[in-house]
């Protein structure tokens, strides 16, 4: 990192100002509120006299370079870039000119409604829209009066065109007034521009990060490195939860480039000069393991207790509306059918690392993370280092999906610094991370559902069985979150509490979402049964739509067959009380209409609301020599206003190429408690020569921006399962999607 870097991370300290919300990064479920103490006094950004930072986004130099300091994580949605347009529009400026800077740790960056600094849940340009229009805004109008006082003009003779003053034709650049700018203040905030007079939100352009990301220029945290880097590889238990009972020092202590062996919570770690040796050497060390209560467990066992399960346990209940019993006796027809969905992993494609660098009472840490803020305090803790005195430094991440929000990686990278005195970088390896991590819940979901004679829906019971996500959560981040001086064993307690009102008391929001909304139910409920083996869980893209919208559309498309109507007419007829969601459906429909298809090729439709989002979905679907091919998708979808139309339809096509992966691939099994999967050679991911073509219409409205990352992934699973009933006569309730 360059000396600029250096001073900047110095310079951006977090403070200690914040609540938690536990199930923040879902947009729902329990809500644990946790104040923090000990608010830092110094702001985000260090006044100079060069420059002009009017708040802790914004810093406009007297070189005229105008910086923005982005205050989510860049994991390749285009946060970045979306974030530094809405900035640009009212300041007026070039968006591709914007120098932007990931935000470093600080109150100011909080989420607004995470009431912590983290990135997830599609909610970025969402939650900053106002915001930095606003902040743009402020500062157009504080140059313009520091240019009416520099230049003697009336403000209302003064303009501004791409980052420069205009006054009587003459230009100016804004850093020539950032002395005088800095010494103003507006007594109310500036007037935002009407959306007529938009000259970049709903344009395309390039990305603000494509130039340093094709160039390898990017640093992300697998780049990292300070002098006298130590790399350190952890030989992780074939159990999760797995413990050492003896580590054969002897048996690789030798080896080249070995300097230490040291036993972790999490496995044992070698510690080598470089990488290659440090994975090396731990292939090649011998542990004895004491296995937890997972090993007893496999994939089968665990089918058979969630569908024992379904049978013996009526469960929690939520999302209740109406008179269920009532909505029976009014159906002409009842459907009732089971769904399942596996455990699956995350597998970004930059695997985990962390650089951990602890010189006497300070510490540096290089970590893609979607949750900065506890991962500074997982450093304080477990380095033993007062939190004012750990700097972030926050990095780009190759791909997160949830997983990196969890940071065990972290944790190691901090105790064997701490414990050997040296720079520490932990990398793990794919296998590390495909067996020892966390993963989406196997779901087991039964609906059962009426309709009338008009195909009308009258009664929905939806039933879910399968494990939580937010103890999980919890104990990943309250060890960060909470002050150093609070025991683990207590943040544990809380995890620990959290699981209990999960399981009898109340429903985690993120295991039912998605499975019970979207249509006119005027009767219905949501049950949850909480059966938990022990596999760690964790936010998985676009979290419990992912398996739950599987469910929900394939059994509306199994009534619209009962009410024999067609599978979009049946859609609209039950969403009338959802006019977003109805127009998206009618969007797709239309488009699916006019869609000619050759023989043995099926047509099939799905739809669903996420994230604020709504999405309807048609897969053109195949069978070849016994393969699924999925020839093309066509996806509409109404996010609000499209700041940048490109990124969005960049987004959508990332989501059905991963959601494709998850319905035709996607399955963890579990065998002794040990994840079987190890890499992309048994989880594979769709290939090149697999993926569809990709139609995305975006609806053109004046509403507010939504969420785009994750909306995009819940249709795509039931749409090419209900294709593939066209084209075979199979229903196919379990993913991934297999023919008989």
């Amino acid at each position: 990192m360059n000396a600029e870097g250096r001073e900047l991370s110095k310079s951006v300290l977090v403070s200690r100002r914040s609540f938690l919300k536990a199930a923040g990064l879902t947009g729902g479920g329990l809500v644990l509120g946790v104040s923090l103490t000990g608010c830092a006094d110094q702001p985000a950004l260090q006044a100079r006299a060069d420059t002009f930072s009017p708040n802790a986004f914004l810093q406009i130099t007297s070189e005229n370079v105008v910086r923005f300091y982005c205050p989510r994580d860049e994991m390749g949605q285009g946060v970045t870039t979306g974030l530094a347009t809405i900035l640009a529009e009212e300041l007026d400026v070039d968006p591709m000119a914007i120098d932007v800077k990931i935000a470093g740790v600080h109150a100011d960056y909080n989420h607004p409604e995470f009431g912590a600094q983290g990135t997830g849940g599609s909610s970025s340009v969402r939650v900053h829209f106002d915001q930095l229009r606003q902040v743009g805004a402020n500062a157009r109008a504080l140059l313009i009066q520091a240019a009416s006082i520099d230049k003697g003009v009336d403000t209302a003779n003064i303009t501004t065109d791409s980052g420069s003053i205009v006054i009587d034709g003459a230009r100016y650049s804004y850093g020539d007034f950032v002395q005088q700018a800095s010494a103003l203040s507006l007594e109310e905030p500036a007037p935002l521009k009407p959306s007529s007079d938009f000259k970049v939100i709903g344009t395309d352009f390039g990305r603000v990060d494509a130039v340093d990301k094709s160039t390898g220029t990017a640093l992300y945290g697998i780049d990292a490195e300070v002098p006298g880097t130590r790399y350190a590889v952890v030989k992780h238990p074939p159990v999760v939860g797995a413990t050492a009972e003896f580590v054969d020092e002897d048996s690789v202590k030798s080896m080249p480039g070995v300097l230490y062996i040291k036993e972790l919570p999490t496995g044992v770690a070698v510690v080598a000069e470089r990488y290659w040796q440090a994975k090396k050497a731990a292939a090649a060390l011998k542990v004895k393991w004491n296995l937890p209560e997972l090993a007893k467990v496999d994939s089968a066992q665990i089918r058979a207790d969630y569908e024992q399960a379904m049978v013996a346990d009526e469960g929690d209940v939520g999302g209740e509306q109406g008179d269920l019993s009532a909505g029976f006796t009014q159906a002409s027809q009842v459907v009732e059918s089971e769904y399942w969905a596996p455990y699956l992993a995350h597998a970004p494609l930059e695997p985990m690392n962390a650089l951990v660098n602890i010189q006497g009472d300070r510490a540096e840490v290089w970590s893609g993370s979607q949750m900065p803020e506890a991962m500074r305090g997982l450093v304080a803790r477990y380095g033993g280092i007062a939190l004012e005195n750990v700097t972030v430094h926050r990095v780009y991440m190759g791909g997160a999906f949830g997983r990196r929000s969890f940071m065990s990686h972290v944790i190691e990278a901090t105790l064997l610094a701490k414990a050997t005195g040296e720079p520490i970088k932990v990398v793990w390896s794919r296998e590390s991370d495909m067996q020892n991590s966390v993963y989406r819940p196997a779901s087991l979901m039964k609906i059962k559902a009426g309709i009338d004679d008009s195909g009308q829906i009258t009664a929905w019971a939806a039933k879910r069985v399968g494990g939580n996500i937010n103890p999980d959560m919890m104990r990943a981040m309250l060890p960060g979150m909470l002050p150093s001086a609070i025991p683990e064993g207590l943040t544990n307690f809380a995890a620990n509490m959290i699981e209990s009102i999960n399981d009898g008391w109340s429903i985690d929001s993120a295991s039912i979402e998605g499975l019970y909304e979207n249509y006119d139910f005027p009767n219905r409920e949501a049950r949850h049964v909480t059966v938990n083996h022990g596999l760690p869980l964790m936010y998985w893209r676009s979290v419990g739509h992912s398996f739950t919208a599987f469910a929900k559309e394939t059994m509306i498309d199994e009534l619209a067959e009962q009410a024999k109507m067609d599978a979009v007419d049946f859609r609209i007829a039950n969403t009338k009380t959802n006019p977003r969601l109805q127009n998206v459906i009618k969007l797709a429909g239309e488009r699916m209409k006019s869609m000619s298809v050759p023989p043995g090729h099926g047509l099939g439709f799905a739809a669903h609301g996420s994230f604020h989002t709504d999405v309807a979905q048609v897969a053109q679907v195949s069978v070849e020599n016994g393969k699924i091919k999925v020839h093309k998708v066509v996806c509409a979808i109404d996010c609000g206003r499209a700041i940048n139309p490109d990124i969005i339809k960049s987004q959508i096509e990332g989501s059905i190429m991963f959601g494709l992966t998850a319905a035709l691939y996607g399955d963890i099994q579990i065998e002794g408690g040990a994840v079987k999967e190890s890499n992309f050679h048994n989880y594979p991911i769709l290939r090149m020569n697999e993926a569809p073509e990709v139609e995305v219409i975006i609806v053109d409205t004046d509403d507010a921006p939504t969420g785009v990352g994750e909306p995009g992934l819940p249709p795509i699973a039931p749409a090419v399962a209900n294709a593939l009933y066209q084209v075979t006569g199979q229903r196919l309730r379990s993913l991934p999607l297999k023919l008989a």
